[in-house]
């Protein structure tokens, strides 16, 4: 198997006397999906955001493309290409699809924003996931569909090259055709060769989508296995504690 674009080793996060992670470890391979599940309070969102660089880990080691690096801040993250898109999506619903894409990283030219290059960016960035859902990049985001928002949200992660993209339930609260439109362009998204890794409680999902699925509960990760190794059944008995993986993980 190819070196992993992320791998987490042994780590560990603390707050105050509470350990939220124990000695967790998680890969990531380029073209691949990735599924973290876990119950509420299993550790998901605290090992997406030590990885992001907002909270970082009390101690482990983190592998980026074989080299160890230190997260510290989502500054530096994001260099490495590195890029989450969280549930909120934080976009801007008074601002148009380009203005969102670029919003704190414009394109200028001679000391005023480059409107042109910033459009065509954003075009091509669309064109390359597939997207054909969106009329025009210059709508408002406040006249987009749940669906086409999250689109926006993932183009906007790749826009500058990302090599991971971190996807917090990029399904929640969508219907079943906008829901069918984001896994597409998830799948898409590994397929041009980016790194993914997805967090959802919908296994339905899970299982249309991922390459594997890892497992934490009660902040340890107690399985992480090929999908089509696995079952609905068996990943619901590891998330609940029910049942143990005898497997070797991935």
């Amino acid at each position: 198997m190819d070196v992993p674009v992320i791998e987490l080793t042994g780590i560990v996060k603390s707050f105050g006397p509470v350990d939220v992670l124990k000695g967790v470890d998680l890969k990531a391979f380029a073209g691949k999906v990735t599924a973290l599940v876990g119950d509420n309070g299993a550790g998901k969102s605290t090992l997406v955001k030590g990885l992001a660089g907002v909270q970082p880990y009390d101690g482990g080691t983190v592998k980026y493309d074989g080299q160890e690096v230190h997260l510290h801040t989502p500054r530096e993250a994001s260099a490495l290409g590195i890029e989450v898109v969280y549930q909120d999506l934080a976009l801007a619903e008074n601002l148009d699809i380009v203005q969102n894409m670029f919003l704190g990283r414009e394109e200028t030219r001679f000391g005023t924003m480059d409107e042109g290059t910033m459009e065509r960016q954003a075009s091509e960035t669309l064109q390359g996931l597939s997207v054909r859902t969106v009329k025009s990049v210059r709508q408002k985001v406040s006249s987009l569909s749940g669906g086409q928002r999250q689109t926006v949200a993932i183009a906007r992660s790749v826009l500058k090259n990302a090599k991971v993209v971190i996807l917090d339930e990029p399904t929640a609260a969508l219907g079943v055709a906008q829901t069918e439109q984001v896994l597409n362009l998830v799948r898409r998204l590994a397929d041009s060769g980016v790194a993914v890794i997805i967090i959802s409680h919908n296994l339905v999902d899970v299982f249309k989508v991922a390459d594997y699925i890892a497992v934490l509960y009660l902040g340890t990760m107690v399985a992480s296995v090929a999908t089509a190794d696995t079952n609905s059944d068996d990943v619901v008995g590891y998330i609940t504690g029910s049942k143990t993986y005898e497997g070797k993980n991935v």
